[in-house]
């Protein structure tokens, strides 16, 4: 099979065109005009059809021959009007989806977000499974516009089309210079990352970039279409982490000092309240606030999935344990050249990212 796969000069899609070939498969990579396909070129059985999602035109004929699409790109900064978000995230994807239904490719694949059910002011949640709702309100645009996309694609379902959705959660390991874990090291080795979690767990379910290339696979390729046909999946490691523990283990491996000092957790929730609200009515085109309530729910609450019904449909069954994933990321820095070979561009105190040019393309990302 010839497979479409979006956000492929990205951390997870580029992945995914590993594990796509590593089975047999061609891959088409849809890349826009300007970005680095150097690696992508260099892989035997990618083609590479140059578009953007935002514009309908460039989409022609470019899922003609392929058997499915498996869509992971994103606008997945926190910076950015409504219409932007709108654009890159939900009618991006429909059009996406118009386009395989019209080469009939069969099967469309949507890389979704845990963030798609996050609300604001919840407490911690332990084993969520696909039975919960979306919410009524969101934190941000990026979240609200992941789950349009997500339940457009599932009512898309039928007619010649078996669509699906996966929701891996925290994806990490190696090749990923964007993501949170990057951000939070480089935090780390600048001596600027508090301890958030109050001296209470943060229990978080945590999803490897193999695990993640794994379930994507099976969806795409081999998963029964009258079982996943409009249907969502959390997709996360075996193990449930720690994640401050976790991230203090990191930095020992790294050579990083650990996060300090430690923060009450109610004093880190009420500065990102104050802050995100202080940037809100700064004037000017702006990068996302160096802290929001967003960013600081995901490193202080305790978020967990429950994956029973990937393992039931997919067939899905974690591949990389965590030990085995640290190693082989300490390895990959190591080979890297360290810490700041890794973490090149600046961080703020909580992780997030440093200032980005104004106008600056997102990385296609989960």
């Amino acid at each position: 099979m010839k497979v479409l796969v979006t956000g492929a000069t990205g951390f997870l899609g580029g992945h995914v065109v590993d594990g796509f070939l590593r089975s047999g498969h061609e891959v088409r990579a849809l890349v826009r005009e300007g970005s680095d396909t150097s690696r992508l070129r260099s892989l035997p059985g990618v083609e590479l059809v140059t578009g953007d999602l935002s514009r309908a035109r460039s989409l022609r004929g470019v899922v003609d021959g392929c058997g499915a699409v498996l869509h992971s790109a994103a606008r997945v900064v926190e910076h950015g009007t409504r219409a932007q978000f709108t654009e890159a995230n939900v009618i991006g994807t429909l059009r996406l989806l118009e386009a395989a239904r019209r080469a009939s490719a069969g099967r469309f694949v949507f890389v979704s977000s845990p963030s798609a059910l996050m609300r604001p002011g919840e407490g911690d949640r332990l084993g969520v499974d696909e039975s919960a709702p979306y919410p009524e309100r969101w934190f941000n645009d990026y979240c609200a516009t992941k789950a349009r996309a997500e339940r457009h694609v599932l009512a898309s379902d039928g007619y010649g089309l078996t669509t699906c959705a996966l929701r891996p959660r925290g994806i990490w390991g190696p090749r990923d210079h964007a993501g949170f874990l990057p951000r939070l090291v480089g935090a780390m080795h600048a001596g600027r990352l508090p301890d958030l979690s109050g001296g209470n767990p943060v229990r978080v379910s945590l999803c490897h970039v193999d695990n993640a290339v794994d379930a994507c696979r099976r969806a795409v390729l081999s998963a029964p279409a009258e079982r996943i046909g409009g249907r969502a999946y959390f997709v996360a490691d075996r193990e449930v982490t720690d994640l401050w523990p976790f991230l203090a283990e990191i930095a020992g491996r790294l050579g990083c000092p650990p996060p300090g000092p430690r923060i009450p957790r109610f004093v880190s929730r009420a500065l990102a309240a104050s802050v995100e609200s202080v940037w809100r009515r700064l004037p000017g085109e702006r990068t996302g606030p160096p802290v929001s309530r967003y960013s600081m729910a995901l490193l202080t609450r305790s978020s967990t999935y429950d994956t029973s019904a990937a393992h039931r449909d997919l067939g899905y069954v974690p591949v990389r344990t965590r030990a085995e994933g640290l190693d082989a990321l300490v390895d990959w820095v190591a080979a890297l050249g360290g810490v700041p070979a890794w973490t090149r561009s600046g961080v703020t105190a909580t992780g997030g990212p440093a200032a980005t040019p104004a106008g600056a393309r997102p990385d296609p990302a989960v």
